[in-house]
């Protein structure tokens, strides 16, 4: 394993995962216990998850960048006895009764454990981890996964795709996804090497690009929204190294598949899977030289049923849309401390009479004549935005909660081909001022970062249908009606109209103002290459980490001048910078600022 530098053989992290899995057990984990795991990206990480498997119990990831209020809820929800930790944490996170570990500054207390393989005694249903998903009650739910169900993914994934001590596979997405599953054991179960990608580098293509490249990556998983920006990222052409692309997480476009394959000789292969059921459940192979105008979700793999059916849970006919539910060894015990909701999406089998269960997927899909299946969208109104599962239902759940909102309905939108976002229409109460900026703290204190609107629009009344229910379809377009967090100021200076001519073309708007901010308007992490790659092509300094930390135009402006012009020799590439650099450099720059 490589992180930053740090490596570990495979005798060094199997001895550190011993030694806290005897810890564990001496702590009384054993099978079917969670043990809460809250880490920044590290090999404190990768231990801590071996370690917690090992000693036979299952992992609850607690993702540190979440909101306070929402790890308390599932810390609530799960209880666990133990909680693994880092001594950076603590401050910034409490973890209710639970006995905390930290795997760095108390790593001293596991000095006399044993180095040997525990002895242990699990069988197939016990759980192996527990992932929370976003609830349409308002409140996430956390799906309980056994080992045979991720087990039998595993196994598939390397009898299909063969990995070997040849491999490298990145690991960047974030732990409290499901996708990291295999991301972390897959390359440890068969010999390859695993590299652990440096904290937010999922968002940066640039990083990525520079870390495939030193670390001769592979093997590596993108939502094909960040595929997209990854693909269209120069210097993408430099990464001969990837052998394999998997995606999944979101509907997978045709012509980004085609764009794909002109710029990279790897294998681009589309996975279909929900969380509650160990991942993936079905497969297609992107061959080159298709002329698929949609690309299924494929065939189901080993051990794994699809069935497509009406509400009276018939099989529809090859060509008809249909629910898709699943069966088989991959389903999840169910949805944790929720009967009613398990019992509701884990339905009997009216199929098999050995007593087995269906997951009711709420997708959309259809048979193709030759038995691969088609992706339609959803039923309800559930939705992916950047390979993120949420439901709307949380997120007005939470607005309706501001003493000024009356009524809101949340939507995903994509009025920009590939680039779908989120949008809250708000009917105030009367008399009652709203102010976005105070909006956003107090859905950023529940939810996580992807859940946030982009855009929040006020209307005098939500748009109804002939029967009186919401017409989500009227929904207008953000446009003039936007609510604005800070009064419009012209932008002033070269550099401030520079970066807002970038802005508008990037988030499809008519104004910008000198303090309003990116993230505001509806910028996200996948746009920043949008965003940064202008800006150096224009001599500046730009970075990821420079937009974050001064999101609004006039602090990046300021933040990008004080930053200075672009060397050579400079964080970019080589190849990154063209040959007649110095030339439009001084083209594109006005007067005062050229060099």
């Amino acid at each position: 394993m490589v992180f930053e530098g740090q490596t570990q053989s495979y005798s060094e992290l199997n001895a550190r995962a011993n030694q806290l899995a005897h810890y564990l057990q001496g702590k009384g984990v054993g099978p079917d216990v969670l043990v809460g795991i809250c880490v920044e990206r590290s090999v404190e990480m990768v231990v801590g998850l071996l370690g917690i498997l090992k000693a036979g119990g299952a992992y609850l990831p607690l993702d540190p960048s979440y909101p306070q209020d929402r790890l308390e809820f599932m810390l609530r929800d799960v209880a666990p006895p133990i909680v693994l930790t880092q001594a950076g944490l603590l401050e910034r996170h409490g973890f209710g009764s639970a006995k905390v570990l930290c795997l760095d500054s108390d790593w001293p207390k596991l000095a006399n454990e044993m180095a040997t393989n525990p002895g242990v005694k699990l069988r197939p249903e016990n759980l192996a981890y527990c992932i929370y998903t976003s609830g349409s009650t308002g409140q996430p739910k956390g799906a309980g996964v056994p080992h045979q169900g991720i087990l039998n993914r595993l196994q598939w994934m390397q009898q299909q795709y063969r990995l070997d001590d040849g491999d490298c596979v990145l690991q960047k997405t974030p732990y409290s996804f499901d996708v990291s599953v295999w991301e972390f054991f897959w390359p440890l179960m068969t010999g390859a090497q695993l590299v652990v990608a440096k904290p937010d580098e999922h968002k940066d293509s640039l990083a990525l690009i520079d870390t495939i490249m030193r670390e001769q990556v592979s093997t590596i998983h993108f939502v094909p929204s960040m595929l997209q920006a990854f693909i269209d990222t120069p210097g993408v052409e430099n990464c001969t190294s990837l052998k394999r692309v998997i995606c999944s997480g979101e509907a997978l476009p045709a012509d980004l598949v085609s764009r794909f394959q002109q710029k990279l000789p790897a294998e681009l292969h589309n996975l279909y899977g929900p969380t509650e059921a160990s991942v993936d459940v079905s497969y297609w192979p992107c061959l080159p030289g298709s002329a698929e105008t949609a690309i299924p979700i494929g065939r189901p793999i080993a051990n794994i049923t699809l069935y497509i059916l009406d509400r009276q849970l018939n099989p529809v006919p090859v060509g008809t849309p249909g629910e898709l539910h699943i069966g088989g060894i991959g389903l999840a015990r169910g949805y944790l401390n929720r009967p009613e909701l398990t019992a509701e999406k884990f339905i009997p089998n009216p199929y098999d009479q050995q007593g087995s269960r269906l997951y009711k997927t709420g997708d959309w899909v259809r048979y193709r004549p030759d038995g691969n299946i088609d992706y339609l969208g959803r039923i309800d109104h559930q939705v992916k935005i950047r390979g993120f599962r949420i439901e709307l239902g949380e997120i007005e759940a939470r607005l309706l909660e501001h003493p000024a909102i009356k009524e809101t309905a949340v939507i995903a939108r994509e009025d920009q081909a590939g680039d779908k976002r989120l949008v809250a229409y708000l009917v105030t109460q009367d008399g009652l001022e709203l102010s976005v900026a105070d909006l956003r703290t107090r859905l950023a204190a529940s939810l996580t970062d992807y859940m946030i609107p982009g855009f929040f629009v006020v209307l005098p009344g939500l748009p109804l249908s002939a029967n009186g229910k919401l017409d989500r379809r009227a929904l207008p377009e953000p446009d003039g009606a936007l609510v604005v967090s800070r009064p419009y100021e012209t932008p002033q200076g070269p550099v401030e109209i520079a970066i807002a001519g970038i802005w508008q073309d990037l988030l499809g708007i008519g104004q910008v103002g000198r303090h309003d901010n990116f993230f505001e308007l509806g910028g996200h992490s996948l746009m920043l290459a949008g965003l940064i790659e202008p800006l150096r092509r224009q001599g500046f300094t730009a970075n990821m980490r420079m937009v974050f930390a001064a999101p609004t135009l006039a602090a990046m402006a300021d933040a990008v001048s004080n930053a200075g012009i672009c060397p050579v020799d400079s964080d970019v590439p080589p190849n990154l910078i063209p040959d007649n650099f110095a030339q439009s450099l001084t083209h594109s720059m006005t007067e005062e600022f050229r060099l």
